[in-house]
């Protein structure tokens, strides 16, 4: 299920979940003596990569991955890995061990779906702490609604920590978290802005549906989602 928090603009909900998902981290720390966060890409997340990059922790002891990637070169205009570099493995956060989903100096022919996830699963650790988007069709990670994979990777049984999805509504082939390796994490924070984004979630929060594939972490009674929003 989930929790809603509601601010009134984007900055200090960025700075309010950068608190939050640091307070989780230390608690894995302190717990275990390491930690591992993914976070999504987009422009959305960059006031909050920002916000997090400045806290106060043991990041040499954080590993930091991906809820999702587009299979393109890290190089690349689209590449999520490119964008975390950029915002979050800065400041404080750049002593953080990164956790690659698609590897560097690959180009673009030698990234084929298949061989791109092997390596992704090679190198996946499992999340403490997780934070998702959602597309206006109410996606997450790159769990798209019409994507051809898309019943495998729901597959909670069955389906591997890493899967990759063909979205048909948006460009690149992807590799993305399975619904079951979402709903393994022990925090789970969605971060929407908007009116329109805000119709989308009261959507998919109103029942579980494979046409709202957030729906399924909103409604399931296993998840720790916490829902940070800003008009």
């Amino acid at each position: 299920m989930f929790t809603w928090h509601e601010y009134p603009n984007a900055a200090a909900a960025a700075q309010a979940l950068a608190d939050d998902v640091a307070a989780v981290l230390r608690k894995a720390l302190a717990e275990k003596g390491s930690a591992v966060l993914a976070v999504s890409g987009g422009r959305s997340p960059i006031a909050f990569f920002e916000a997090l990059s400045r806290q106060d922790l043991d990041w040499h002891k954080v590993g930091i991955t991906l809820v999702d990637e587009r299979i393109v070169p890290t190089g690349h205009a689209d590449s999520n890995t490119g964008l975390v570099r950029e915002y979050l493995l800065q400041n404080r956060a750049a002593a953080a061990e990164w956790i690659p989903m698609v590897e560097d100096g690959k180009s673009e022919i030698e990234l084929q779906p298949e061989a791109a996830l092997a390596y992704a699963l090679k190198h996946y650790k499992q999340p403490d702490a997780l934070v998702l988007g959602m597309g206006g069709d109410g996606h997450t990670a790159s769990l798209f609604p019409q994507a051809p994979q898309l019943e495998a990777a729901l597959d909670v049984e069955n389906a591997p920590a890493l899967v990759h999805t063909t979205p048909v509504t948006a460009p690149h082939e992807r590799i993305s978290m399975s619904l079951g390796a979402l709903l393994n994490t022990p925090a789970v924070y969605l971060a929407i802005q908007g009116a329109e984004k805000k119709a989308v979630f009261e959507a998919a929060a109103a029942q579980a549906s494979r046409t709202y594939p957030v729906s399924l972490i909103l409604n399931h009674e296993g998840a720790n989602c916490h829902v940070f929003y800003a008009n």
